[in-house]
């Protein structure tokens, strides 16, 4: 929906101004050129008489366009927020989907690779692994219908925003699906003060690369970097942020992605003023997904 520079009700009525004006010159101008006192009232009442008709008939106009305006505007205003609304969900959906079921299947794939002395031992490992993670989805996902079912009562309870403190968990959950992590990061002290903003799009970034690591590599090494540029004292800093896999497991067949997950993080770091990229390391056939954040430790 498109608006223009000036409401339509703003020209007319500007037009009915105009006329008015005209008219009460016009019956001044045949005062001034000795009209007879007696009679030029007759004028004057038929002038007096059009303006008002103007006027009225102007100010209705006006308040009615002025209402439509306001109303189209309104309208406008909540699809745009019904949208926005729409694709907050669509990544939570996709965050969902493509974290935990994905590893889900590196767990499973992982416990099935296993033979041995050990391999009855690791199956009953992986079982409950996958239980833990099928029962954490099936809670999120019952969240995520809980608060579209409720689109008509009050909010519901968002979830707190995740700090550089839950960067463990989710390394964790990744090496208890298969995968082999190697993190390099430092603590929130260790990083210096971040911004709330930046702390949950590092989070998202790793953990949007560790899940796609799993679902097209496979239960294979990877590594996390999470530094900064500066001391962290002052302006002007910046957080780099590296997910890199050394290459698919033998014998992995990649599961089909979307897309959504690097195209909702590029818009998350665009946001903040910085860059997100993604793509294939040459020679060793892994994958690298990096980003730089710009922070001056602001909260």
């Amino acid at each position: 929906m498109e608006f223009s520079d000036r409401p339509v009700w703003r020209t007319r009525a500007w037009f009915g101004a105009a006329i008015a004006s005209a008219l009460v010159l016009l019956g001044l101008s045949f005062m001034g050129v000795g009209g007879d006192p007696r009679t030029v009232w007759l004028p004057l009442a038929v002038a007096a008489g059009v303006v008002s008709a103007v006027l009225g008939s102007t100010l209705l106009r006006v308040r009615r366009e002025r209402r439509e305006h306001e109303d189209r505007l309104t309208e406008w205003a909540a699809e745009r927020a019904a949208q926005a609304e729409r694709l907050r969900i669509a990544r939570e959906l996709h965050d969902l989907a493509s974290h935990g079921l994905g590893l889900i299947t590196v767990r499973a794939a992982a416990a099935g690779r296993v033979s041995g002395a050990r391999a009855e031992e690791e199956r009953s490992s992986a079982l409950r692994d996958i239980e833990r993670a099928g029962r954490q989805a099936t809670t999120e996902l019952r969240r995520m219908l809980s608060v579209l079912r409720s689109a008509d009562q009050a909010p519901a309870p968002l979830r707190p925003g995740e700090t550089l403190e839950d960067l463990a968990t989710i390394v964790e959950g990744a090496r208890t699906a298969g995968l082999d992590v190697e993190a390099r990061m430092g603590a929130g002290s260790g990083l210096g003060e971040i911004s709330a903003g930046v702390q949950l799009t590092i989070c998202a970034i790793v953990r949007e690369g560790l899940a796609n690591t799993a679902r097209h590599a496979g239960p294979t090494a990877a590594s996390v970097e999470v530094r900064r540029s500066d001391d962290g004292s002052g302006p002007g800093a910046e957080v780099t942020v590296r997910v890199r896999d050394r290459g698919p497991a033998p014998a992995w067949e990649p599961q089909p992605g979307t897309g959504l997950g690097l195209a909702g993080l590029r818009e998350r770091v665009t946001a903040l003023g910085g860059s997100l990229s993604a793509g294939r390391v040459e020679g060793d056939g892994g994958y690298l997904l990096a980003a730089i954040l710009p922070d001056g430790g602001r909260p």
